[in-house]
């Protein structure tokens, strides 16, 4: 994983949601604005993400709502839940922030609530926090996904200069998943159909299977932390990518929700790294 800038203290945001587009099946987009987003501050990256903040259901929180009096005062289990997303987009302008959320029925707590959210009603949240942005000096770029990552793999491609090579995959259910996206000119986003495969699967036997351009290369490939271990292993031992040109973790896990990820996620991260750096690296 690139080595990440010290971490500041996340600011806590309240907007109102705007309105909704239901952009494929699974895939809702939710448009915030109002608030405290006037002092709202992302753009630096391409990964800003933010912490949805959802209420213990029968939990009262005073006002005005302080999360870290509600972590020092309050039992654990009565703190609001946090969800983690990527920002779509942050338009400075108008002062909107885009969200996309995949839906999956009843299963989860942000999608449901992307579902069933209507204009004028309240979220509170975290952020934002974010670590990568195409770098200008990258002979080419590879980005790498499933439907978590499909966001930050979005805002990426409108961000890298025209004529600059680009490998992009998204893997997603199917082709009703698939969106229309602004890409340089010249760059097309391969879309891997998953089916009834495992998660992942095609993700990575299209990256193993990619003819590497010449030059320094920059890599994002985040989404499910198993494919996520086999491609980062495949470009860091195998194809020697160095670490600093990688920006690359599971965003979620198989089996997890995300608060049981998050909690292994630190412990997981260590035993990848100790498994795939080069002993050099390891020592440096």
């Amino acid at each position: 994983m690139a080595d990440r800038p010290a971490r500041k203290k996340p600011a806590l945001n309240r907007a109102q949601v705007l309105r909704k587009q239901q952009l494929t099946p699974h895939m809702m987009r939710v448009v915030l604005g109002g608030g405290t987003l006037s002092g709202f501050g992302a753009g630096e990256y391409t990964d800003h993400y933010v912490k949805l903040l959802f209420p213990v259901e029968g939990v009262t929180y005073p006002e005005p709502f302080d999360i870290e009096a509600v972590r020092r005062d309050m039992a654990r289990h009565h703190w609001p839940v946090t969800r983690t997303y990527t920002v779509r987009n942050w338009d400075h302008e108008t002062r909107e922030l885009t969200l996309d959320f995949v839906i999956h029925g009843d299963e989860g707590l942000a999608g449901p609530w992307a579902a069933s959210v209507r204009p004028g009603e309240e979220i509170l949240f975290l952020g934002p926090g974010g670590a990568y942005a195409p770098a200008p000096d990258a002979d080419w770029h590879l980005l790498a996904g499933d439907e978590s990552a499909l966001p930050a793999i979005a805002a990426a491609l409108e961000r890298i200069p025209q004529g600059v090579p680009v490998h992009a995959f998204v893997e997603v259910d199917g082709p009703e998943e698939q969106q229309d996206l602004r890409v340089p000119e010249g760059v097309e986003v391969v879309w891997l159909h998953r089916g009834t495969a495992p998660v992942g699967k095609a993700l990575v036997a299209a990256v193993r299977a990619l003819d590497f351009p010449e030059g320094d290369v920059q890599a994002f490939v985040h989404g499910e932390a198993g494919f996520v271990k086999e491609i980062r292993r495949l470009l860091r031992v195998e194809r020697g990518v160095p670490r600093e040109r990688l920006s690359i973790s599971g965003y979620w896990r198989i089996g997890h929700n995300e608060d049981g990820w998050q909690a292994s996620k630190k412990e997981w991260n260590a035993q990848v790294e100790a498994e795939q750096e080069p002993a050099s690296a390891s020592a440096s």
